[in-house]
């Protein structure tokens, strides 16, 4: 029987990120850095300047650090790859994520550990075996049922395929987030469009956009309705975590790079409290509606279960853009923490808040807080609503810093 142990990845695209990521409980982080990732374009990327401080939070938290260095690597790219390689090591990144042999190879000469990045497309026992001598960590094609997942780990088990570490490789998979209509991300739809590689990090999603079809022959224009497409849901598999467990799955991974502090937030602690209820015996139905109920309240384009319970065909949304249920109005910025009464000071930028409503702070070390308004304070007198320009004041369950972001939530 396999174990329910999984560890869980989750995506860092920026600073509010990566304190979100921690403070959910993740047990390891991936981000990309300069331009050699899968989301140069998306996301706000670190610099190599930026890995000694990754690493040192990574580190002060228990939690390993990933650095994706798979794009497509040209020889120009080379000298870029070495320098990032080495940054890496020198700052004790746990590994690097890659796709090009030209990485492997180099990771391998010095020393640094490897995991095999969806972008090499591993579909099968054999190709799990040649990527042993690079790395212990493989993540599979997203286009594999759990069935096939599965005996791809009985076979590793089987034929005791061993990584570099001298340990049985382990197998990791995608759980949430965005997928691509193109196999494992390779696409070519942007470079047409827009001479924007995907398949370099910079795919501008022209996928998610609606489209009218014009007919050759007499001009005719239809336009598709009710379904983008080329835009697929968003993958979930947190209602089937116990057979994702039952198949072996060493690590979890949860997409969204491009994706705010707050997404981090709320897959990391529900795919956290879902791991955890598998190994304690209470992962139940009422806890899975329960989850499924927080994550649709952030960005997302619907939901469905990907290739792994045996579909054939893509399951495409009907709208462009989130359908979460919640959406962020952005009040203001933070002025000043009083850390002895627990109190907050923000300045009113933008709109008016009132007592009752739910808030969301996010900051580069704050990471994430939610809190309900409650005994709000203009010139230290209680008030019930805030108007726009004016500083106020209230308490809040942990600390904030200067120019923290605060939203309130609203249904949407």
């Amino acid at each position: 029987m396999h174990r329910t142990e999984m560890e869980l990845m989750a995506p860092v695209g920026s600073w509010e990120s990566l304190a979100a990521a921690i403070k959910a409980g993740c047990d390891s982080v991936y981000f990309g850095i300069e331009q050699l990732n899968m989301r140069a374009r998306s996301s706000i990327n670190f610099s190599i300047d930026d890995l000694a401080h990754i690493s040192q939070r990574c580190h002060e938290a228990d939690v390993k650090s990933y650095l994706t260095l798979n794009t497509i690597i040209y020889d120009h790219d080379l000298r870029l790859m070495r320098q990032i390689v080495d940054a890496a090591k020198q700052h004790h990144i746990s590994a690097i994520i890659a796709s090009d042999h030209a990485v492997m190879s180099y990771c391998r000469r010095i020393g640094m550990p490897v995991h095999i990045s969806t972008q090499a497309n591993v579909t099968n026992i054999e190709t799990v075996e040649f990527y042993s001598a690079f790395a212990d960590v493989i993540v599979l094609s997203r286009e594999l049922s759990l069935r096939q997942v599965g005996e791809i780990v009985r076979q590793i088990e089987r034929r005791q395929i061993t990584g570099p570490s001298g340990q049985l490789v382990r197998i990791e998979i995608f759980a949430h987030g965005a997928l691509c209509m193109a196999v494992s991300g390779k696409c070519y739809l942007s470079l047409h469009s827009h001479n924007a590689s995907a398949n370099r990090g910079a795919c501008i999603q022209n996928c998610r956009k609606s489209y009218i079809v014009i007919s050759k022959e007499d001009g005719n224009e239809l336009e598709i309705d009710n379904e983008y497409i080329m835009s697929a849901k968003d993958l979930c598999t947190i209602n089937f975590l116990d057979k994702i467990a039952a198949a072996g799955v060493s690590v979890l991974k949860i997409e969204g790079r491009g994706r705010s502090a707050d997404y981090v937030d709320v897959t990391v602690r529900c795919y956290r409290e879902a791991i955890d209820a598998l190994q304690q015996g209470t992962y139940t139905p009422e806890k899975i509606d329960e989850w499924m109920r927080r994550l649709a309240t952030v960005y997302n384009r619907g939901f469905w279960d990907g290739y792994y319970l045996g579909r054939k065909m893509g399951e495409w949304s009907d709208t462009y853009g989130s359908k979460a249920t919640q959406r962020k109005i952005f009040i203001g910025r933070g002025v000043k923490y009083y850390k002895k009464i627990g109190v907050g000071v923000f300045k009113a930028e933008a709109h008016t808040l009132k007592k009752g409503d739910q808030i969301l702070i996010t900051g580069p070390t704050t990471g994430v807080v939610r809190a309900v308004a409650e005994d709000i304070r203009v010139d230290d007198q209680q008030v019930d609503a805030v108007p726009q320009g004016a500083l106020f004041s209230m308490r809040l369950p942990e600390p904030i810093r200067p120019s923290d972001k605060i939203y309130k939530l609203v249904e949407a």
